[in-house]
């Protein structure tokens, strides 16, 4: 496995494989693997001849009270992860290489970063949108690998790829658990165990929820209500949002249909955690 830090190197590196006819899979990370991760990873390489990682912790999708300084960072052992993953190379740029001095350029995706993640964490996705066009730039993919976990960022990531016509296929990978249901995240590390233990909420209520779909439930409202009821009994969980919107169009869904999805953030302590789940239709 390769490591890059150039981005110009990456880009020459990336005409080669082209040149070659080798279909290249990118999958974007921050770094701090976990089995999430690496599903993302194998899923890339049984879709292409070479699969690029980024690993690139990105200021511009921090705000000023958020956790860029300490957010986990461990090169050597993501290196060592992501060869264990049929990964061929990692590219891990510094933070002014990706944005030299001098840079002015911002993307931004409209309407879908509006509500969810995007009304509490201003400017939070013109941060995502504007690293994943330098990133389809730099590296050429032709397919690209998210987890569902990020369900606004996947939509979003869609809208941008479709509206700049780049030609790469954009895959959402299913959310990976935990035994106990916990979603995995690179900031469960910031969890005590008392705080694990409550942030076990999350699935539970997306369970209830299905539950409650399948015999019946239909009103959007009504079922929001009873979710953050149950969110708010461990005094432990604050609840940030509760939104059942459609999964690619965010809008929200006042009768539940099969496009209809749990939205949930959550505060435990000072972590901030998400999860979704569709109620009316298989993941």
């Amino acid at each position: 496995m390769d490591l890059i830090e150039s981005p110009s190197a990456m880009t020459s590196w990336a005409r080669d494989q082209a040149r070659a006819g080798k279909i290249i899979a990118l999958v974007p990370t921050m770094g701090a693997f976990h089995e999430g991760h690496l599903c993302l990873m194998r899923h890339a390489a049984g879709l292409a001849d070479r699969v690029v990682v980024s690993l690139f912790v990105n200021p511009l999708q921090f705000g000023p009270r958020e956790d860029l300084a300490r957010y986990p960072r461990n090169l050597p052992r993501d290196l060592e992860l992501a060869a264990g993953a049929k990964v061929d190379l990692v590219f891990a740029p510094a933070v002014d290489a990706m944005y030299p001095q001098g840079s002015l350029t911002r993307v931004q995706v409209a309407e879908l970063t509006d509500t969810l993640c995007g009304a509490r964490r201003p400017g939070h996705f013109d941060g995502v949108t504007t690293v994943v066009a330098k990133l389809f730039n730099i590296v050429g993919p032709q397919v690209a690998v998210f987890g569902r976990k990020d369900l606004q960022q996947l939509a979003v990531i869609r809208r941008l790829t479709l509206d700049l016509n780049w030609a790469v296929e954009i895959i959402g990978h299913p959310i990976v658990r935990e035994a106990d249901g916990l979603a995995m995240s690179s900031r469960n590390i910031y969890l005590t165990p008392a705080g694990r233990c409550s942030a076990l909420a999350l699935h539970r209520v997306i369970n209830f929820a299905r539950q409650r779909a399948a015999t019946g439930e239909a009103d959007a409202a009504a079922l929001t209500a009873e979710v953050r009821a149950r969110l708010l009994m461990d005094p432990a969980v604050r609840v940030d949002y509760v939104s059942i919107v459609h999964q690619h169009r965010l809008v929200a869904t006042p009768i539940l249909t099969r496009d209809s999805v749990l939205a949930l953030a959550v505060f435990i302590g000072t972590t901030r955690l998400i999860d979704n789940g569709l109620l009316l239709t298989e993941e």
